[in-house]
C-alpha cells in the first residue's frame, strides 16, 4: 500500500449506503481551494465554523446544500488542511461531490489513508490509529470502551513509559561498557539488576493487560468436533441462544461448515460446527469431514463432544480412550481440547468438571452450559470485560510484548550469569526496538501498509 502525501485526498467518510447526513472529507495542501470552488464561494472560511452553502459541480450545476467546516493544518485531524462537506446522505449524490472534487485536483483516498497522514504528522501514534479501526469494528461494549482507553493514549503511555525506562537503563549500562576498568563493581552493584527486574515485572503486566484486550477484540475460533448424533449442533444452538443448526436423528445431518458468533462477558468467540468425524461412502458426506478437518486445525480451541448415553460411563476420566482413529489424531494437533461427555439427560451422569479439561452436561436441556462458558473463559485467560485499565491490543502488539519480554530475561540471564555488559547492551537496545515497533517509531513501510490498509475508505 502506498500513499503520495503530496497528493490532495478526498472520500466519503460517513457509512455505505443512505442516510440522512452524509460526510465528505478533503485532506492537503488544496483542500480549501477545492472546498471554495464546489461552493462558488470566494470568500474565506472561519476556521471551526460551520458555513451554510450549496455545492456545484465543475459545470456549475447545483448538487446539493449543506454544512462546510474547515480546519486548518496542523490542528486537524490529519495535521493537513482538512474541509469536511456535510450534506444529504444518498450515495449517488455523495458520488457526485466526490467526483467533483476529483476533477478539480483531488484524489480518490485510499482505505487509511486519513488515519496514515494524521500518524505521519504525528497527530497520533500507531496504537492510537488502530484503535480507531477497532472502535469502529467493535461489536460489544467492551470492545468499544477498550477502544476508545486506547485511542485516548492509554496503551501509548504504559509502552512509552515502558520506553523510557528502558534508556535510562541502556544509558547507566553503555556507561558501565565505556568505563571497562570499572565494569564489572559497577554491573554487580545492584542498581542494573533491580531495575532490570522491575521492567521485567511492568513489561509482564502490560502483556497481561494487552491479551485482555486481544480477546476482546479477537476473541478466539472454537470448533465442535465429534462422532455423528454426539450433540455438536445442539451444543452450537445451545451456545448460540437460537436455531442456527437442523438437528435431527439421522447421523451425517450436519455436512457444510456452519459458524456463529457469541459474546462471554464481551469476548467473541467464533464458534463452528462441523460434520462429524468418521469413514464415509457419501461423497458429499466426505467433502463436510475434509472441511471439518480444515477448521479443527486453524482452530485455538476444540470442543470434543462425546455421547455419554453410548459409551462406557466408568471411562469419564479417560475420555481419549473413547476416541475412534479417525478423531485420536485430534490430539496430535498441539491445540487446547476440552472433552465434552453430552447428552447426560439420558446417561443420567451429573453435570460436572471431571478434571480441567473434562465437562459433563447436556446441550438438550442447558446443564452444565454455564460452566463450559466459564471454562472457556478460563482456557484462554480472560479476566473478563470489567478487566482493570483494558486497551485494545493487536496480535502484533501482544507479539511484540512477548520479544521485548524474552529479551529483558536474556539480558539479565547476561547480567547475572556472566557480567557480560556488552551483551546485556543488545538485548536491552532489542527489547526497546519492539516496543517501538508497537508505536510505530520504528516500523517497516510494509507492516504499515498492512496495517492502514485494512481501514475502511475515509478513515
Amino acid at each position: 500500500m502506498a500513499y503520495d502525501q503530496d497528493d490532495t485526498i478526498v472520500a466519503v467518510a460517513t457509512a455505505a449506503g443512505p442516510g440522512g447526513v452524509g460526510v465528505i472529507r478533503l485532506s492537503g495542501k488544496y483542500a480549501l481551494t477545492i472546498g471554495k470552488r464546489i461552493c462558488a464561494r470566494q470568500a474565506d472560511f472561519t476556521p471551526r465554523h460551520a458555513h451554510f452553502q450549496r455545492f456545484y459541480n465543475t459545470k456549475n450545476q447545483l448538487l446539493d446544500e449543506g454544512i462546510v467546516l474547515y480546519f486548518p493544518g496542523p490542528n486537524s485531524f490529519t495535521g493537513e488542511d482538512v474541509v469536511e462537506l456535510q450534506g444529504h446522505g444518498g450515495p449517488v449524490l455523495l458520488d457526485q461531490i466526490v467526483k467533483a472534487c476529483i476533477e478539480l485536483g483531488a484524489r480518490q483516498a485510499q482505505a487509511g489513508e486519513f488515519s496514515y497522514r494524521a500518524f505521519m504528522n504525528d497527530r497520533m501514534d500507531l496504537t492510537q490509529a488502530e484503535a480507531i479501526a477497532d472502535l469502529i469494528e467493535a461489536n460489544t461494549v467492551a470492545a468499544a470502551r477498550a477502544a476508545v482507553n486506547s485511542l485516548a493514549g492509554a496503551f501509548s503511555e504504559r509502552v512509552n513509559a515502558q520506553v523510557e525506562e528502558l534508556i535510562h537503563l541502556r544509558m547507566y549500562v553503555e556507561a558501565a561498557i565505556d568505563f571497562p576498568e570499572e565494569e564489572i563493581d559497577f554491573l554487580s552493584d545492584g542498581h542494573i539488576e533491580q531495575s532490570l527486574q522491575q521492567l521485567i515485572a511492568t513489561t509482564k503486566e502490560v502483556l497481561d493487560v494487552a491479551q485482555q484486550g486481544r480477546l476482546l477484540r479477537e476473541g478466539i475460533t472454537v470448533v465442535i468436533a465429534g462422532r455423528p448424533n454426539a450433540g455438536k449442533s445442539s451444543l452450537l444452538n445451545r451456545l448460540a441462544g437460537d436455531d442456527v443448526a437442523i438437528v435431527t436423528d439421522i447421523p451425517g445431518t450436519t455436512r457444510d461448515v456452519l459458524r456463529e458468533t457469541i459474546h462471554i462477558d464481551g469476548m467473541p468467540i467464533k464458534i463452528i460446527d462441523t460434520a462429524g468425524l468418521r469413514e464415509s461412502p457419501d461423497v458429499v458426506e466426505q467433502e463436510g469431514i475434509k472441511r471439518a478437518w480444515a477448521e479443527i486445525e486453524r482452530a485455538d480451541h476444540i470442543l470434543h463432544v462425546i455421547d455419554s448415553s453410548q459409551v462406557n460411563i466408568s471411562a469419564l476420566h479417560s475420555p481419549e480412550a473413547q476416541l475412534p482413529a479417525g478423531e485420536k489424531s485430534l490430539l496430535a494437533l498441539n491445540i487446547p481440547v476440552t472433552h465434552l461427555w453430552n447428552k447426560i439427560d439420558l446417561s443420567g451422569v451429573p453435570a460436572q468438571k471431571v478434571e480441567s479439561n473434562i465437562l459433563c452436561l447436556s446441550a438438550a436441556t442447558g446443564q452444565g452450559i454455564e460452566e463450559l462458558k466459564a471454562h472457556l473463559k478460563q482456557a484462554v485467560g480472560f479476566a473478563g470485560e470489567q478487566s482493570e485499565g483494558a486497551f485494545s491490543a493487536r496480535r502484533r502488539h501482544v507479539s511484540a510484548l512477548e520479544a521485548c519480554l524474552a529479551a529483558l530475561e536474556k539480558g539479565a540471564n547476561q547480567l547475572v550469569e556472566h557480567q557480560a555488559g556488552e551483551l546485556l547492551a543488545e538485548d536491552l537496545r532489542t527489547a526497546q526496538q519492539a516496543l517501538e515497533d508497537i508505536t510505530g517509531v520504528f516500523s517497516a513501510d510494509d507492516l504499515l501498509g498492512r496495517i492502514f490498509g485494512s481501514f475502511c475508505i475515509g478513515k
